[in-house]
């Protein structure tokens, strides 16, 4: 699964990496992203900007938004077949900018793991997102980020991991139509260029947030 991550990032770099254009102060380096939290994307329907939506899909069709709190990863292998993913699937994709994801091993405890690209490039995952209205009227947009099995490096940490797109096919992934097309990215990504280091037990509560996450720690 995936179910926090890192995007800490200058707006510069993000602007040039991800082709955007972020007002000042629209965004602050967050190292520990967490499910219900309202964080950066990038839509299909608004490529040029960061748009904030919260984690944790919640269906247009949903009674309430508590559902969305099960619903932060989709697996890639049955989300053509899963009523709350397949209608995003198909009409409502996203990117989710990243420097860096967490992972939890189970050895006698659970230990966390930062993985990364071994150059430390950013790096956006797959995403679906939906629209949503309370009895009120007011909407609130939401995404859940794309899983798939574990590659050869996350397997010594975890059996999934999220879908990473190579840089070459996130404008694709964003605009096809195409199903056959959009399904054949949702691989794992390629283990060679990842790395995967122990981090601090601060990780596992979300109020902290800081630069102290990414450093390594003995195990």
């Amino acid at each position: 699964m995936c179910g926090r991550f890192s995007f800490a990032l200058s707006d510069k770099i993000i602007e040039e990496l991800f082709d955007v254009d972020i007002e000042q102060d629209d965004l602050i380096p967050r190292y520990n992203c967490a499910p219900s939290q309202m964080l950066a994307v990038i839509t299909n329907e608004n490529q040029k900007k960061l748009s904030f939506l919260k984690w944790g899909l919640i269906p247009f069709w949903a009674k309430d938004m508590s559902i969305g709190s099960k619903m932060i990863n989709a697996k890639a292998e049955t989300i053509l077949e899963k009523p709350s993913y397949k209608k995003p699937f198909k009409s409502r994709r996203c990117l989710v900018p990243a420097d860096s994801f967490y992972e939890w091993k189970q050895d006698k405890e659970k230990n966390p793991y930062r993985i990364l690209m071994k150059d430390e490039r950013p790096f956006a995952m797959a995403g679906i997102w939906d629209k949503w209205r309370d009895a009120e009227g007011n909407e609130i947009n939401s995404f859940s980020i794309i899983t798939t099995e574990a590659n050869d490096l996350m397997k010594g940490i975890h059996h999934r991991m999220p879908v990473i797109l190579p840089f070459s096919e996130e404008k694709n992934w964003l605009n096809s139509d195409d199903v056959s097309f959009l399904c054949s990215l949702l691989n794992p990504y390629n283990a060679q260029e990842m790395q995967a280091y122990a981090i601090s037990k601060l990780v596992n509560n979300p109020r902290n947030d800081n630069q102290e996450l990414h450093l390594r720690v003995g195990m």
